[in-house]
């Protein structure tokens, strides 16, 4: 038998954890997105020189793919200790290691300094950011998930995803003011260094409000379930991997296909967007920068409206309404962005980072609710992570080729338009969870369960 949910914390309280989690997960988001502004606009130069300049951000982009590869990993580790030990004490792992590498790489020594020696540094680095990313992400919104009630969980759940945006919005901020203020050889001299270095700082503050919060209830009554069955029978528990593996391999598979569409859209309009409009339409790297800054704005703000919606009708519609509007965006996006103008560039990514908020905020919820509370931190991190090797990884690498080799927007947009097609199939398998008592979630259900409704 389960063990009875605990009572939802006040609103005070869960909106302290809220603000624990998101505030971790903006600082973590930016040192991630940091790095991905970074070797859009400067790393080309710092770290490999000796290539052309469409080379060069290839390579850039190849070290930025290398933090996704580590991602995985970090979800198996993070993910196993997270659902032994607890949510509470990783996240405060996760927060100290991207930080420490964040801060680190303001510190390295380019390649005009100590050669080929510069890059694999950087490599390492970003190693250690993936890491520690992959299992922040699923600690993050399973703390608020799991202390939330049933019925705005979406809306609760949804704020750790306001971190992305929020990171984005701080990193390409910081940025876009460093590169108003400084000269271009000022900026590519020092002045990169200095938003890299402030991670420090926040990395304190974070560590200060994170280590304030409660562990899950949910998972502190299943633990002490776990003990009982010990105690009583000698039942011994399986390694998370291996119970999600056998319970839950079929929420994995549909969590990693949901990604597909929500990751690769994501970093094409962020990320590789900062190359087409710099290098193939002749926009400034300022006017880039700022339409990315005020769209992450506007992205930041219909997270929890989404988040609320799904609470309304549902995890499945809302996230279907991403997932197609994203694939039908692709073609006019670009259409505007090659119209040369701020506003339009403005217009074609807040549009699609609107489209993509649809399938990232109910995204907490829905994976969270997938998974038994003791497999919970692996099953939502696997699935989210393994599916990002393939999806968010490549995104850029595979635009910014696709662009090198037909100088044209159109194959980029029939790549995303896949993705969006492999998301919508795996949503229509998926089952709704939207009400779903997490504390009732047994090891064994079948992915076709009805799912247990905390208002029944």
């Amino acid at each position: 038998m389960a063990s009875p949910a605990a009572a939802p914390p006040a609103e005070s309280n869960l909106k302290r954890i809220v603000a624990a989690s998101l505030i971790g997960t903006t600082i973590e988001w930016y040192d991630f997105f940091l790095y991905g502004s970074a070797a859009a606009l400067v790393f080309n130069k710092l770290f490999f020189p000796e290539s052309d300049p469409l080379v060069g951000t290839l390579l850039s982009f190849l070290t930025y793919a290398v933090g996704f590869a580590a991602r995985p990993l970090g979800a198996l580790v993070f993910g196993h200790y997270g659902d032994r030990l607890g949510r509470k004490k990783l996240l405060v792992l996760s927060l100290l290691l991207m930080g420490g590498a964040t801060f680190a790489i303001g510190l390295l020594p380019t390649h005009a300094t100590v050669g080929s020696a510069a890059p694999l540094l950087l490599t390492a680095l970003r190693l250690v950011q993936g890491f520690a990313l992959g299992g922040e992400w699923g600690g993050a919104v399973l703390l608020v998930s799991e202390h939330g009630d049933a019925k705005r969980r979406g809306f609760w759940a949804s704020w750790p995803q306001t971190g992305a945006p929020a990171g984005q919005l701080l990193a390409t901020g910081v940025l876009s003011a460093l590169t108003a203020l400084l000269s271009d050889s000022a900026f590519l001299s020092w002045g990169w260094r200095i938003p890299f270095l402030l991670s420090g700082v926040l990395v304190i503050v974070g560590l200060w409000i994170r280590l304030s919060v409660d562990e899950s209830p949910v998972f502190k009554a299943a633990l002490a379930a776990a003990e009982e069955r010990k105690v009583a029978a000698g039942q011994v528990e399986k390694m998370p991997l291996i119970a999600v593996l056998k319970h839950h391999w079929r929420d994995v598979l549909i969590a990693m296909g949901a990604r597909m569409a929500e990751n690769i859209s994501y970093y094409v309009i962020t990320a590789f967007i900062l190359v087409y409009a710099t290098t193939q339409v002749g926009l400034s790297k300022q006017t880039a920068l700022n339409a990315v800054l005020i769209a992450s704005a506007v992205h930041f703000a219909v997270i929890p409206a989404w988040g609320a919606l799904s609470d309304r009708i549902g995890r499945r519609p809302v996230y279907l309404i991403g997932a197609v509007g994203v694939g039908a965006w692709m073609f006019p996006f670009f259409m505007l962005i090659d119209s040369g103008t701020f506003g339009s560039l403005l217009l074609a990514v807040t549009v699609g980072l609107i489209l993509h908020g649809a399938m990232y905020a109910p995204q907490a919820a829905f994976f969270s609710e997938m998974f038994a509370t003791r497999m919970r931190y692996s099953g939502a991190s696997i699935g989210a992570q393994f599916s990002s090797v393939a999806a968010g990884a490549p995104a850029p690498l595979i635009a910014t080729a696709l662009l090198a080799d037909y100088g044209s927007s159109t194959p980029i947009s029939l790549y995303v338009i896949a993705a969006a097609l492999l998301t919508i199939v795996a949503i229509a398998c998926a089952r709704e969870t939207r009400n779903r008592d997490l504390s009732e979630v047994a090891e064994d259900a079948p992915h076709d369960a009805a799912p247990v409704r905390a208002d029944a």
